[in-house]
């Protein structure tokens, strides 16, 4: 939610020789189904392997949608920092405070004062560099696009018969600091899919590619060659 490809930058630089990839940025349409629709169609001129599906956070729902919809054109599936389950109600009200703010001008107070605070594990929360791309990517994408993708978050259904339904090679990373989706909604992920990695990174919270990528980095180039091969064989 309101990054851009930035988010993935060190990975995308880290790609196994031959592997091409395609971001969707998902900044128009406002539901979590378009987003999927829209990303299954920039990733199709790409697909000439196996078509592997990463998402981290929003990125990540996105992602089950797209295994919700389009399972049997997806090779394999990584989710990150990420929640299967519904949007709850609780939330419908901090959601539509926030995107009022938003509009009326105060995106940069809700993403400092309210977002930030569950991004960053404890020790990367004083990197200013970190901090502040993290904050350029949400202002350069604006206000309009908080809505769309608050409203589409507020919306989203619940993938747990998704996930079950999905027997493909699956990878779920997750930072240990992650406050915003917990390890445990990870281990449950997990315990849905049935063929699936867990991997918890030490020293990251929800934004694991940015807070540890050398480590997201390998499990990616790992995950990857392990497809290729069973490709191949």
């Amino acid at each position: 939610m309101m990054c851009d490809e930035r988010l993935y930058a060190a990975q995308i630089n880290s790609l196994p020789q031959g592997v091409t990839y395609s971001f969707e940025p998902c900044s128009s349409g406002s539901s979590i189904e378009q987003f999927a629709i829209q990303a299954m169609q920039v990733a199709r001129p790409y697909t000439k392997g196996p078509l592997i599906v990463i998402g981290l956070s929003m990125g990540g729902i996105i992602a089950m949608e797209c295994l919700r919809q389009f399972a049997p054109q997806i090779d394999a599936v990584v989710l990150m920092d990420t929640n299967h389950l519904a949007d709850p109600v609780e939330r419908r009200g901090v959601r539509y405070e926030q995107i009022e703010r938003a509009l009326s001008g105060e995106l940069k107070d809700v993403l400092i004062h309210e977002m930030k605070p569950l991004y960053l594990a404890p020790a990367n929360r004083d990197n200013e560099p970190l901090l502040g791309l993290v904050l350029d990517m949400a202002l350069t994408l604006g206000p309009d696009i908080f809505a769309r993708q608050s409203t589409a978050l507020m919306n989203r259904r619940n993938y747990t018969h998704t996930l079950q339904q999905y027997d493909k090679a699956s990878l779920i990373l997750c930072g240990v600091h992650d406050s915003a989706c917990p390890p445990e909604r990870h281990h449950a992920m997990h315990q849905l899919m049935s063929a699936s990695l867990l991997q918890l990174i030490d020293n990251a919270g929800h934004l694991t590619t940015l807070e540890a990528p050398e480590v997201v980095n390998k499990s990616l180039q790992q995950f990857i060659a392990d497809i290729q091969a069973t490709r191949c064989c």
